[in-house]
């Protein structure tokens, strides 16, 4: 079943994506679900009738070849034999790909054509800055072989609620455009901390559908306990697409659960058209496999939200990682105060959205603020953002910072203007050079340049081939 077109979508059925075998696991059990546990419900999936399912980018790169054993390029091709009709989703993070830094062109050209290939339909693509320059080489590979580019924004605030000097409704209407001129077939707000209020969502989706044609969707985190209220204000307003997760891998820091949703929808014009039953029946055997990564499962709280996110917008992600730091540095006492630090931080570097990976930089960079003086210690990632290697901020980076944290760099001090990868050398051929006859397939180059130190561990294991001592 080829992707819906803008014709087909917009009608008053609202459709899902459904991202259980992606962000549902993802986001509630460290990415962890196996793909033998995905298999015994495929072909069920597949008659539910969902617009896409998510099964592949995000965080499951990564964690398949460094914790699972398991080669990622084999899940979705494993997935298609089982799943014929529903088209198959990924998140992509622009010129990081699945990675946690900008990939030059070619490293980017290769890895789209070789998602095209092993069965990803619909691409979902973003950038963690929302800089447009970031999107032009993957979508260039997306257009060229005929799929589906699905252009995201990060959405983001600076105050309680949508609106100030920059994360208003200009701004993302700006932005939209943007993906539209590109050539985005739909256009996808995606919001990573779930903090995207309903009334906002009316106003924001609302506005879009008067300045873009093409279908909108919401991405949306459970995370602050108002995704299930977002949506139900975002279809109001017109939204086209929402995502969710079966009930058993939704809610927490995951999506809306499909069942209260296709529930609440019965009967409506904006009746889903999934069979209920079925789903019921598809939430059964996760709630059997589900015990395998329990041990993954946050239960430092007794309640499934965040009411912090509300104050401090951190998305649950980046704030495990702040505890895993502050506790390797015996200084989890002083959570709170990075917690104040982070505003100012991110602030002072541009105001950049909290996703990945610049939830991480902006992260790591407040606890050394914190732990050892205000840009004391600064990490190669900052540095790189401060240089523009990531792109362009949403606000100037502050100039006393900017010139502290670029001193004695080695690309220099002023920042560059162009497209971060216009700076980037080719990789590919230095990359087959060091891996060698170790990379036996195209696949296993393509992991090997995306993790140089993990993905060469992996195929040694994947091979038996052992390092020499």
């Amino acid at each position: 079943m080829e992707p819906k077109s803008a014709e087909e979508v917009q009608i008053k059925k609202i459709y899902i994506q459904d991202n259980t075998f992606r962000d549902g696991h993802q986001s509630i059990h460290a990415t962890r679900m196996k793909t033998e546990d995905m298999i015994p419900i495929a072909e069920k999936m597949d008659e539910v009738g969902f617009w896409a399912m998510e099964v592949w980018g995000g965080a499951t790169f990564d964690t398949m070849h460094r914790f699972l054993g398991e080669d990622p390029w084999e899940r979705p091709k494993v997935l298609k034999k089982y799943i014929k009709k529903t088209p198959f989703s990924m998140l992509l993070r622009g010129q990081n790909l699945v990675g946690y830094r900008n990939y030059a062109d070619d490293v980017v050209r290769a890895f789209v054509d070789k998602s095209c290939e092993v069965g990803i339909d619909i691409f979902r693509v973003f950038d963690a800055l929302n800089d447009a320059r970031n999107f032009q080489t993957c979508v260039e590979r997306i257009k060229a072989n005929g799929k589906h580019f699905e252009g995201a924004i990060s959405y983001s605030l600076t105050q309680r609620r949508m609106g100030g000097e920059v994360y208003n409704l200009d701004y993302y209407v700006t932005k939209a455009k943007e993906l539209v001129n590109l050539g985005a077939d739909t256009i996808c707000i995606k919001d990573m901390a779930g903090i995207l209020s309903p009334y906002d969502a009316f106003d924001l989706f609302s506005t879009l559908k008067k300045h873009v044609t093409v279908p909108l969707h919401l991405h949306n985190h459970y995370t602050s306990g108002m995704a299930s209220m977002t949506y139900i204000k975002a279809i109001e307003a017109g939204v086209d697409i929402v995502d969710t997760c079966l009930a058993p891998f939704a809610m927490r820091t995951s999506q809306p659960a499909v069942e209260p949703l296709v529930a609440t929808l019965e009967g409506t014009p904006r009746d889903t058209g999934l069979d209920l039953g079925l789903l019921l029946d598809l939430g059964t055997h996760l709630e059997e496999i589900a015990p395998k990564y329990g041990n993954f499962l946050a239960t430092n709280t007794l309640s499934v939200i965040d009411t912090g996110v509300l104050a401090h917008q951190i998305p649950g992600g980046m704030i495990s990682n702040l505890i895993s730091q502050l506790k390797d540095m015996k200084a989890l006492h002083r959570l709170n105060e990075v917690y104040a630090e982070v505003p100012i931080t991110r602030q002072e570097l541009g105001t950049v959205p909290l996703v990945t990976p610049t939830s991480q930089i902006i992260g790591s960079q407040a606890v050394m603020n914190v732990l050892f003086g205000k840009y004391k210690m600064v990490t190669n990632q900052i540095k790189d953002l401060a240089f523009g290697l990531y792109g362009r901020t949403p606000t100037p980076i502050d100039p006393e910072v900017q010139e502290k944290v670029l001193k004695g760099y080695p690309r220099g001090t002023t920042p560059i203007t162009v497209r971060p990868a216009d700076v980037l050398e080719p990789e590919l051929e230095e990359a087959k050079k060091a891996i060698g006859d170790l990379a036996q397939t195209e696949e296993d180059l393509l992991t090997y340049a995306l993790y140089p130190q993990t993905g060469e561990e992996y195929l040694r294991i994947k091979y038996n081939r052992p390092k020499e001592a």
